[in-house]
């Protein structure tokens, strides 16, 4: 029989949580005037490249938290504490249409999954596993929506690469949380999936 990962604790101190409208000011606080990356404010997914670059910054902002505080859960914060520290973005594949167009990332089939599109760690606290510790949130949060397949597109560089390239991840957290690899169209871009299977009852 396959020996089954187990799963690490959190680091001491760390809580994760659905973002909110509530925790919106904390994203801010995490994702800080750069919006993450390059005024991205996971964004980049969701809409037209066209209609990115007209929002970068400011406008990509407002979207956001137009999204959120019409009720949608884009993602999960990760706290050490009461500070924010890291973020995974993560929906329904339909929530990002740029995936469908993406010849490498483009639908395997026609299955109901969940997406993993996006890490951003703050910087204090890179390196601590904090980025194996979102994936299993993910996995919960998932599953808990009534998710039952999750999918990923990590970046398997050849050689090492900045962290804003890397914001997918790299396989081998999803390697360790039990993902497998169930296509590549190019040298650098797995997908990944993890099925979602429901927690037993107790009797």
């Amino acid at each position: 029989m396959p020996t089954r990962r187990r799963r690490p604790a959190a680091p001491p101190g760390v809580a994760v949580h659905p973002l909110t409208p509530d925790r919106w000011p904390d994203l801010e606080r995490l994702f800080g005037p750069r919006g993450a990356c390059a005024g991205c404010w996971c964004m980049w997914w969701r809409v037209p490249r066209p209609e990115w670059n007209a929002g970068k910054g400011e406008g990509n902002r407002r979207a956001l938290r137009a999204y959120v505080r019409a009720g949608n859960v884009p993602g999960l914060l990760a706290y050490d504490g009461d500070v924010p520290v890291a973020w995974v973005a993560l929906e329904p594949r339909t929530a990002y249409p740029r995936l469908a167009r993406s010849r490498n990332l483009a639908p395997v089939d026609d299955a109901p999954v969940w997406s993993i599109t996006c890490f951003f760690v703050a910087r204090s606290h890179r390196g601590r596993g904090l980025t194996r510790t979102l994936i299993a949130a993910a996995a919960d949060h998932a599953r808990a929506s009534g998710g039952t397949l999750l999918e990923a597109y990590p970046v398997d560089a050849r050689k090492a690469l900045g962290d804003a390239f890397m914001y997918t991840g790299a396989p081998a957290p999803f390697a360790a949380e039990g993902f497998t690899e169930v296509a590549r169209r190019s040298p650098t871009r797995p997908i990944v999936r993890k099925p979602l299977a429901r927690p037993r009852r107790r009797r």
